[in-house]
This record gives structure tokens, sequence and C-alpha cells, in this order.
């Protein structure tokens, strides 16, 4: 049962391995809105906050701070909605999810870039 699950999620999703990105990264992701009979393509710029899920059901957080207002959104991986997604610069943190970026303001919710 198990390898017909495994068969049939490689047909529809293919082979999507790694993602190029990691938590602390600045990614923009560009996705398809549809306003009407319209569609149109917006950037969604920002920290990613977490990844998490398996294969069909990864999804990762991505937190934009616009002035003093913060606005996270989640994105499924697999989703055909989603344009492309570039990474702008790495971050260097040392946890997998960056919960603690919510209570910091100003400079201190900055993330260091990793320098190679």
């Amino acid at each position: 049962m198990d390898n017909k699950i495994q068969q049939i999620e490689e047909l529809v999703l293919g082979k999507k391995e790694d993602l190029g990105f990691k938590s602390g990264d600045r990614v923009v992701v560009s996705y398809k809105i549809k306003e009407g009979s319209k569609e149109r393509i917006q950037d969604f710029e920002g920290d990613v906050v977490q990844i998490k899920g398996h294969k069909s059901t990864r999804t990762f957080t991505v937190r934009k701070m616009s002035g003093e207002y913060a606005t996270e959104r989640i994105f499924p991986v697999n989703s055909p909605k989603i344009e492309k997604i570039t990474l702008k610069r790495k971050g260097k943190v040392k946890q997998s999810r960056i919960y603690y970026l919510r209570q910091l303001k100003g400079k201190k919710a900055k993330i260091k870039e990793q320098r190679k």
C-alpha cells in the first residue's frame, strides 16, 4: 500500500528534492493571484521562519516586516500557484524554527548574513 502511495506522489509532484533555502534565509516568493478573470504575479519578500512537513505536505512560513507591522504567510512547496522562489541572501541562525523573531523589534529582529 505504501509503495503505491509513493508512486502516485512521484507522478503528481515530480522529483522536487532540495528547496535551496533554509530558515533564516531571505527569499522572494512570486505567486499567482487571480482577481476576477485576470491573473497576475505578486512578490512576497521576507525571512523564512520555518520549514515543516514531508514530501507532499511540505510548507514554509515567510515573515515580512512592513514598518512596525509584521505579516506571516504559509506557502505550500508544491503549490502550482508559486511561480518561482528566489533566494536573496543566506541568514545565520542556530535554530530551524525561529519563532523568537515575533517578540523582537527594530535592529534586534535582524538576522545576520552568513559569510562564505
